[in-house]
């Protein structure tokens, strides 16, 4: 059992005075390539990461409780702003498809960084779908039970996102990456073998949080629908580089930055069969060059980190996740993972900017039923 799932049947058992009936947990994501690609039914390129949410569960009763926040919430009610939403928007999206749900009781653990871009919601989402899934006997599939967390972030939570963190948290295989269409819904795990090619995963946390709601994301999921309606495809996934030429302005940034990504994709899961980690890299560079001058959703802390990573070495590096904070990831010779954090640590504190954290990841395990 691992630490955050101990935490949150301590806190079940504290909380409820007794043991819980369920115990799931899913983790968090980096996406190594394919970044708003998903929302535009393109292909992504997501692994898990070992940092995970825990739930604690049972039946009976109406109420959650978050061991890291230390707060007690009802576990039905309306959108309040809150971790809470998560789970509660699970609940509802599982009642709306038309499964039966009892009340229940849940405790909470983890340790992916809120607002980070590791997709903590989507770990929140997965681990309680899962609990509910087998607390309730519902039998739901992984991948309608991803749908299901979708929809509770789109229709309940207010985000606009795509299916890509959902299938990441659900679906991912430890030593692997998930090529996931977002169109069909196949998904295809992809060998990711850093450690056997000497090669690390550093990910880099700026501490910079933000909330997709309160940012520019839904905007650019309006702009790139818009542009894919004036190039009469029903979503930017189908337009060609060619197709861009009847494009200006915004509309023209953001479309160059969705049919080029769906290529490097494309590119970057040919080059890991084959081994190609240096073609790999030369990919990320791209993307990151391509999400801060035409999506622009980069920020100083990502930019710079993305500079010491070329520096020292880095095969590649770029922003993952959404942008405006958050994560960068950056493909590392295992040798020089410690250069790239010291010099990472010193540019941040020459330009006054928070001081990071950085992590060293494997691709790991998605959700599990623990007990």
């Amino acid at each position: 059992m691992r630490k955050t799932e101990r935490r949150a049947v301590e806190a079940y058992e504290q909380t409820f005075g007794e043991g819980p009936e369920t115990l799931t947990s899913a983790p968090g994501r980096v996406n190594l390539i394919g970044e708003h690609t998903d929302y535009n039914e393109g292909h992504v390129l997501p692994c898990a990461v070992e940092r995970r949410v825990a739930v604690a569960i049972g039946r009976g009763g109406n109420e959650l409780y978050s061991a890291d926040f230390d707060e007690r919430r009802p576990a039905r009610g309306e959108r309040e702003g809150s971790w809470a939403d998560y789970p509660r928007g699970v609940a509802w999206a599982l009642g709306e498809a038309g499964y039966g749900l009892g009340g229940y009781r849940a405790a909470f653990a983890g340790n992916v960084p809120p607002g980070s871009g590791l997709s903590s919601s989507a770990a929140i989402e997965a681990a309680t779908a899962l609990a509910l899934d087998a607390l309730f006997g519902i039998g739901t599939g992984r991948k309608e039970l991803a749908r299901l967390c979708m929809r509770a972030e789109n229709a309940f939570v207010g985000v606009a996102s795509g299916i890509m963190d959902q299938y990441a948290s659900l679906l991912c295989e430890e030593g692997h990456a998930l090529l996931v269409d977002c169109r069909t819904l196949e998904a295809e795990p992809v060998s990711l073998d850093l450690e056997g090619h000497g090669l690390t995963l550093l990910v880099c946390d700026t501490r910079v949080e933000r909330k997709l709601g309160d940012t520019g994301f839904n905007d650019r999921q309006e702009t790139t629908a818009r542009a894919a309606r004036t190039l009469g495809y029903k979503a930017l996934r189908d337009a060609s580089e060619q197709d861009l030429k009847r494009l200006s302005g915004e509309e023209l940034r953001r479309a160059r930055h969705v049919v080029n990504e769906q290529a490097r994709v494309m590119e970057a899961v040919a080059a890991l069969k084959r081994e190609d980690f240096e073609g790999f890299g030369r990919l990320l560079y791209a993307s990151h060059a391509s999400l801060r001058d035409d999506y622009e959703v980069s920020i100083p802390e990502l930019d710079t980190f993305v500079e010491a990573a070329q520096k020292t070495g880095a095969l590649g590096a770029r922003v993952t996740g959404a942008g405006w904070g958050g994560c960068a990831i950056a493909v590392v010779p295992s040798e020089k993972a410690d250069a790239l954090s010291e010099d990472t640590r010193r540019r941040y504190e020459e330009r006054d900017f928070k001081e990071p954290a950085l992590y060293r990841f494997a691709p790991a395990a998605g959700a599990e039923v623990v007990s």
